[in-house]
């Protein structure tokens, strides 16, 4: 049974839990708080997050009892993460499925964070959150309207949402192939879903609809990830393929080069069209500033004849 947590209010105690990397200026974890409080929400941080362990935030054991910590709180009433980086896929064989799925709670992040979502939803049938976190997001004093009222009005209002690009004015948002589909949303960072496979943390990607981002990925290597999901047979069963924008997954030596060089949307269409099934792109999330929050395991509708996905069911309650 899907475990859906109770909404955000002004009030509320977050925690906080850096579950992957430090951030890179230990500062920014004060700075971001500040803009927590300022928000109207009290804050908790977990006992390591300040910890650091080479290119991790603590050990694995620490990180991963930071985490049961604040799921087993009860003051706490939402988990936000630090960063993303590298660590969270360590964690996943040490936590407790039960006690999470006992206390579900609003849990927040994305990048690495994906490996967490995917096992949360597996093993807990949680509903969590892709969405902004403290180093990338909160600390900018330039975040984007958008991302915080997406924030704030899907965690913190028990009804359907409807389109992820409500307020968003870029025209990014391509149709790369036309119709409909409605589904449970699955999905995060391509890199991270691809590590899932085979394990007891993969999602089930049945009639889901797929979304996927990444970062710093040349085209190349975005086939080769792709490649990888059709041949395991995870793309064909999809519903539905919602694309974000990819930050710097372009190829540098392309303009150099006097052999053929595919772009990112050469390769998704190439390797995807094939699936015949609703396929949008340039959609806002990922690691841009215009970052839509978005609730995994929710229903949703991708509607590649307007261009949009729209959270037809509440994600909190």
């Amino acid at each position: 049974m899907l475990q859906i947590p109770q909404r955000l209010q002004r009030g509320d105690t977050l925690g906080i839990a850096a579950p992957a990397s430090a951030p890179p200026d230990p500062r920014n974890l004060d700075r971001a708080v500040a803009v927590m409080e300022s928000l109207g929400f009290r804050v908790k941080l977990a006992p390591h997050v300040r910890a650091r362990w080479g290119f991790l935030a603590g050990r694995d054991r620490e990180r991963a009892a930071d985490l049961m910590r604040l799921f087993a709180d009860r003051t706490v009433r939402a988990i936000i993460c630090v960063r993303g980086g590298y660590g969270t896929a360590r964690l996943l064989p040490l936590l407790d499925y039960a006690v999470i799925r006992a206390h579900p709670k609003i849990f927040v992040g994305y990048s690495d964070i994906t490996s967490l979502h995917c096992a949360f939803l597996k093993q807990a049938g949680l509903v969590s959150f892709h969405g902004p976190m403290l180093n990338s997001d909160f600390v900018n004093a330039d975040m984007p309207k958008f991302t915080l009222q997406s924030f704030l009005r899907l965690l913190t209002e028990p009804v359907a949402y409807g389109s992820i690009a409500q307020g968003y004015r870029r025209r990014t948002v391509q149709i790369l192939r036309r119709g409909e589909a409605t589904g449970p949303l699955v999905g995060g960072n391509l890199t991270l879903l691809c590590t899932l496979i085979g394990t007891p943390w993969q999602p089930d990607f049945r009639g889901r609809i797929l979304f996927l981002e990444d970062l710093g990925e040349e085209p190349y290597r975005m086939d080769r990830m792709l490649t990888y999901l059709l041949n395991a047979g995870i793309l064909q069963q999809v519903a539905g393929i919602a694309i974000g924008i990819n930050k710097d997954c372009h190829d540098p030596k392309a303009k150099r080069m006097k052999e053929y060089r595919q772009t990112l949307e050469d390769v998704f269409r190439e390797r995807l069209l094939p699936l015949k099934v609703p396929i949008v792109s340039g959609l806002p999330f990922g690691h841009i500033p215009h970052n839509a929050t978005l609730p995994l395991g929710v229903q949703a509708h991708l509607d590649a004849r307007r261009g949009a996905l729209n959270l037809v069911s509440p994600a909190v309650r």
